[in-house]
């Protein structure tokens, strides 16, 4: 994710915090990999504080853990050691992933690739099925035009807008809806698409949850 120097500190600044640093695993990542025999070349891509890295290595599956913020890689690396666990950690952008084709069977990218703007993501993806092996599975969320967020703060592109005001302010956020995501995984197979939705505190926070092989 190619991102410029105040807002790489603004990240940096905030991941610590325990709204951005959850521990515990999404339920989406557990049910994908219960699925997959251990031992696979797994990539959290973006994996921020490690909680997906953390949950990969537990499983038994050889892990790396790619993120561009220097906090993240340092957190992460901290909840290996304590748990006695191993993983490789890379500092790199999400967009110039610094491995040959063909590398990993197992990739999830959560609560990050929607920190971009459109062509960006588009890059992203490109990336992402260059460095997976065929057939590899793949699991990346995204936020949903359905959702309290949308429309607030200053207009970048078309379904994109970057937050004004709190500890987000100058960070991106592109919104999807299922015809977009349709688009843009055109050149993935078995292509799933679920709608998460719930409310917190009284506000209605929606995701798309995409599944597919690459």
């Amino acid at each position: 994710m190619r991102k410029g120097a105040s807002e790489l500190t603004e990240w940096n600044h905030i991941l610590p915090e325990k709204a951005y640093s959850f521990e515990e695993p999404d339920d989406s990542v557990i049910s994908l990999t219960k699925s997959l025999p251990e031992g696979k070349a797994a990539l959290d891509l973006a994996c921020g504080a490690g909680r997906h890295v953390i949950c990969l290595a537990e499983q038994g599956f050889d892990v790396t853990g790619a993120d561009v913020w220097v906090t993240g890689l340092k957190m992460t690396k901290e909840g290996l050691q304590k748990r006695n666990l191993r993983a490789n950690l890379v500092k790199c952008d999400m967009n110039h992933l610094p491995y040959a084709g063909g590398c990993f069977d197992i990739l999830v990218c959560t609560r990050a690739i929607y920190h971009q703007r459109l062509k960006s993501i588009q890059e992203t993806l490109r990336e992402i099925r260059r460095v997976m092996k065929g057939n590899g599975a793949l699991l990346i969320d995204f936020l949903s035009k359905n959702t309290y967020s949308y429309g607030k703060g200053i207009r970048v592109e078309e379904g994109t807008f970057m937050e004004h005001e709190g500890h987000e302010r100058g960070i991106i956020h592109h919104y999807a809806d299922e015809q977009e995501l349709k688009q843009l995984f055109r050149d993935f197979g078995n292509v799933r698409l679920s709608l998460r939705e719930r409310v917190v505190d009284g506000s209605l926070r929606n995701r798309w949850l995409v599944t597919a092989t690459s």
